[in-house]
């Protein structure tokens, strides 16, 4: 299967018959016009290929292309309908996988040189449940080194440049997945998070991106069966979108033993719902625990407001998470230290500093302090507990920050505060995957800079359907995710 590095050439935006541009439809909208015949898969290629090879050299967001397998596949998809074959979900939608999840005959090189030219044998499985919903692959996007951190760039391909402000950041580490999607080059696609991977690209480029409660979305292979601090999840343009591409990632594997029981088809059922009483807790600096930038502040505080206005009772409340920031750090370094240790003996000088860093701090903890994260992770969960029967949803920031120049590798200072590691900065996002709930990033608005700001709809763990629903009510009401960017 022929791959490249990205598109090179020049094309034209293709349009459906009347006139609107494939690209900028919804997953939801396009996947039912190929389904009625009205859109061809491998017109929805093209349009998308085409964008791509327009503007994806500005932006950075897909770095493996294959255009000719992508067409292949559409054009198989497309004389599967003509037979009158059932259809999967996502049939004929176009998309590009996360570089670090593993797709079979394409490389995967987690953004390393030490994989530049690895190529898996064997999809991973939520590839596979994609393809098998009648997605079509049409190459990568772009992520940090080993998916660490979250600002998207590394020794192989550069870094993935926001499309609202191509001198910005666009998150990591599914930053660009979520460049990508924000620049109409795919309809959907699949992200990963353990400490914001997904909700603060989702943030930065006006997209959604949902972590999904751990054991959703079985990951298989993988490591460690019994992680509960990285998982995989949807983005899109819409809630309705990532509650589509939910509903094929999410459902039981009997190799997976937190994998939970539910299947995913549900998902696909509207989310329409009055939002009239909704208890909602607020808490616009996680109860004082983290700084939020002022342009950030002044964008997530008008929207307890629109809360109040579709009928939900909203309170300044946030749940209790002290030692959170041990959690996380404790077991997240155990994660590094264990997946790539070996890496760090054999490659160290291969390795960005900051991932030495962290694989480092991995290997200086004790069985005394992993004890103490888990012991501090199980109060935290209880006391979570407790306070979704108080509370239906919390919301609060996605990001502390506005995206920041692409140049630097994160923000060394929140309004003051210094930021002393790569880490510090995505607090706001971490210490909700401490809690094991769902977390939405869904568009919240944009600063006088004309930066995007997202909010986190965050519920108790396995209420997917409820952040869902609430989100797209909350779309609804504001609109601020049908601003798109304007791109050379």
């Amino acid at each position: 299967m022929p791959v490249s590095p990205g598109p090179v050439v020049s094309g034209s935006p293709a349009s459906d018959p009347a006139g609107e541009d494939i690209c900028a439809l919804d997953a939801v909208d396009l996947a039912a016009r190929i389904r009625r015949g009205e859109l061809s898969a491998r017109e929805v290629a093209q349009a998308h290929l085409d964008r791509i090879e327009r503007h994806n050299p500005a932006v950075n967001a897909i770095v493996t292309l294959d255009a000719e397998g992508a067409l292949a596949a559409a054009a198989a998809a497309d004389a599967r309908q003509a037979r009158g074959e059932e259809l999967g979900p996502l049939h004929g939608l176009p998309i590009a996988f996360k570089d670090t999840h593993s797709t079979r005959g394409m490389r995967t090189t987690h953004g390393s040189p030490l994989f530049a030219d690895h190529v898996p044998l064997e999809d991973e499985l939520l590839v596979q449940r994609i393809q098998d919903a009648g997605a079509i692959r049409i190459g990568k996007t772009n992520v940090p080194e080993f998916a660490a951190g979250s600002h998207t760039f590394n020794p192989v391909f550069g870094a993935t440049r926001n499309p609202y402000d191509l001198t910005r950041s666009a998150g990591g580490s599914s930053g660009g997945a979520a460049a990508a999607l924000a620049s109409g080059f795919q309809p959907l696609a699949d992200g990963s998070d353990m400490g914001g991977s997904l909700r603060n690209p989702a943030s930065f480029c006006n997209v959604v991106g949902l972590r999904p409660t751990p054991g959703r979305v079985p990951s298989h292979p993988t490591g460690n069966l019994w992680d509960t601090m990285g998982v995989a999840g949807p983005m899109g343009r819409t809630v309705a979108d990532t509650a589509l591409l939910l509903s094929v990632m999410a459902g039981p594997d009997p190799r997976v033993p937190i994998s939970l029981d539910e299947p995913g088809a549900g998902f696909r059922a509207p989310l329409a719902r009055d939002l009239t009483g909704l208890r909602v807790a607020y808490a616009p600096d996680l109860g004082g625990r983290v700084p939020v930038d002022r342009d950030v502040r002044e964008v997530v505080e008008r929207q307890a407001r629109v809360f109040e206005d579709l009928g939900c009772e909203v309170t300044e409340d946030c749940p209790d998470l002290d030692g959170a920031e041990d959690v996380f750090r404790t077991l997240r370094a155990q994660e590094f230290h264990h997946g790539l240790g070996a890496l760090l003996d054999s490659d160290r000088d291969s390795l960005k500093a900051s991932l030495v860093w962290n694989i480092e701090e991995g290997r200086r903890l004790t069985g005394a302090d992993l004890i103490r994260a888990r012991n501090g992770h199980a109060r935290i969960h209880l006391a979570a507990t407790a306070f979704f029967q108080r509370y239906d949803v919390l919301i609060a920031p996605v990001s502390q920050v506005t995206p920041f120049a692409v140049e630097s590798e994160y923000p060394t200072d929140i309004d003051g505060e210094p930021q002393r590691t790569y880490l510090d900065w995505m607090r706001s996002a971490y210490f909700v995957t401490v809690l094991g709930s769902p977390a939405l990033s869904v568009p919240a608005g944009f600063t006088q800079a004309g930066l995007p700001v997202g909010l986190q709809i965050v519920g108790p763990p396995r209420a997917e359907r409820t952040v869902l629903e609430t989100g797209a009510a909350y779309e609804a009401a504001t609109g601020h995710g049908r601003r798109r960017p304007s791109l050379p």
